[in-house]
């Protein structure tokens, strides 16, 4: 018997898994940053400097694409990469596609962060980029897609582990959501018009708007949730059946939830009842998730005292908890007749995004960075520990700021004198909530921070630690 240093590069393509990992690190920094910077202009106006290019119309766009699909996209396709090749036993299905696919993305991404900026917009939340980015958008999703299903075809183990089922429902419906709502009919090289027009576009744009937060913001980081947690904690899933029940419950119920976005709009009466009828639905395969998570941890809760990265996924499923209880209620009518337009839905969007995907996310990222890298571990565990404080303190004060902001203003804007006059104007709407806007640019400074730190911890990982022997079984040579 002898000891070698061995890595999972004979088995597994960890290249591209680690070309994701660096890269989500990087997006997030930057994405968060902006959006720090547009927080900061609406506490402090003059912050814009007069440029359009620095405007709040324009980085608005720019910091949800970058947090979204660049912070939020690396990671999805570093942790399903990672994940799909060990529940399958196999190596990536046609490397080299997946190598487009990382530089394919960093492409799509580079390119939203020159043109957003300079006000190439298709004007649909979530889905601004123009026309030929979209293409681009399509040709690496459908590499992605090849590669992710080809290795599950091409598994050396009969059984498809759930993240699997979650990662490839992410993958098929942002798929059919992006090539659905992104048809355009092109009137210049930066320039196109939607095939739909007034309330059926607007229909189509929030089947797709909801379902990116139900597909790539949920489904896909349940996903990362299901493999990474239980590996964390060195124990099974809490209810393998739960989630199989989780799944088909949560991709059924979610794509039809689409209309709440719309209540009180063109949009015919009993479409809304509808999308707030399945949102109502919705609460509760989202909550089965939520306590399969947590209820992972049974006979191990000992281990969130001593273990910081298993407490950022653990306090993210109870944002995602949160969060998945919030949205039902808000669907219901006469809770948006109060919250909608208002800093409240901000505050809930905030609340699952820093929350639940920037947490799992980071919980994730530091079980993988090691590993990846051939590391004992991080570079400093007291680091993570920070860096979980910061940023659950940042949430905190960030949600529950845009929470009072949000249902002020609520109340603002429906309050009226007995003769039926407003009570404020919209100016003094916006007076009152000044305040809340300060607390919010504080609790996105401290989010930031979090992830600064998270990135000096991972370059430490990354060039400073010392590789991991992994004793090696051989037989013996015969004479």
């Amino acid at each position: 018997m002898r000891t070698e240093i061995r890595s999972d590069a004979a088995t597994y393509n960890d290249t591209v898994v680690r070309q994701f990992a660096i890269m989500t690190i990087v997006w997030g920094v930057v994405g968060m940053l902006v959006g720090v910077v547009i927080a900061a202009q609406l506490a402090f106006p003059a912050l814009n400097f007069d440029l359009p290019w620095l405007s709040y119309g324009r980085l608005r766009p720019l910091h949800t694409n970058s947090v979204i699909f660049a912070f939020g996209g690396c990671a999805l396709f570093a942790t399903s990469y990672y994940a799909v090749q060990r529940t399958c036993q196999t190596r990536l299905f046609a490397g080299p596609l997946a190598t487009f696919t990382f530089w394919g993305w960093q492409a799509v991404i580079v390119a939203a962060a020159i043109s957003l900026p300079l006000g190439y917009t298709s004007g649909k939340e979530y889905a601004e980029l123009e026309w030929p980015i979209d293409i681009l958008i399509t040709l690496v999703w459908v590499s992605y897609a090849v590669v992710f299903f080809g290795t599950l075809f091409t598994r050396k183990v009969r059984h498809i582990y759930v993240a699997n089922w979650f990662f490839g429902a992410f993958i098929l419906t942002v798929a059919l959501l992006h090539v659905v709502n992104s048809a355009a009919i092109p009137a210049g090289p930066m320039k196109s018009y939607s095939v739909y027009a007034g309330v059926q576009d607007a229909m189509v744009q929030w089947w797709y708007g909801h379902n990116a937060v139900g597909f790539f913001l949920t489904a896909g980081f349940l996903g990362m949730m299901y493999y990474f947690v239980p590996k964390q904690i060195g124990r099974p899933v809490y209810s393998y059946r739960l989630s199989i029940v989780h799944f088909w419950a949560l991709i059924f119920t979610y794509m039809w939830a689409g209309p709440h976005h719309l209540h009180y709009t063109a949009l015919p009466d009993w479409a809304q009842s509808l999308g707030m009828v399945f949102s109502l639905i919705l609460l509760a395969p989202s909550w089965g998730g939520m306590i399969n998570g947590v209820m992972t941890l049974s006979g191990a809760w000992h281990k969130l005292r001593e273990d910081p990265i298993l407490r950022f996924m653990i306090v993210s499923l109870s944002f995602y908890g949160m969060s998945t209880f919030e949205g039902p209620m808000m669907a219901i009518k006469t809770v948006n007749a109060l919250s909608h337009y208002t800093d409240w839905t901000i505050g809930h969007v905030h609340s699952g995004a820093l929350g639940w995907v920037g947490l799992i996310s980071m919980g994730s990222l530091y079980y993988l960075i090691p590993r990846l890298f051939g590391r004992d571990t991080m570079y400093s565990v007291r680091a993570i520990e920070i860096h979980f404080w910061v940023a659950t303190i940042g949430i905190v004060l960030y949600a529950v700021s845009m929470w009072v902001s949000g249902v002020t203003q609520g109340l603002m804007w429906r309050s009226v004198e007995p003769d039926g006059t407003l009570t404020y104007s919209f100016v003094e709407s916006v007076k009152a909530s000044y305040p809340y806007y300060y607390v919010r640019l504080i609790g996105g400074l401290l989010y930031l921070t979090g992830m600064v730190i998270m990135a000096w911890n991972v370059a430490m990982t990354v060039t400073g630690g010392k590789p991991v022997a992994v004793p090696v079984l051989r037989a013996p040579a015969h004479a």
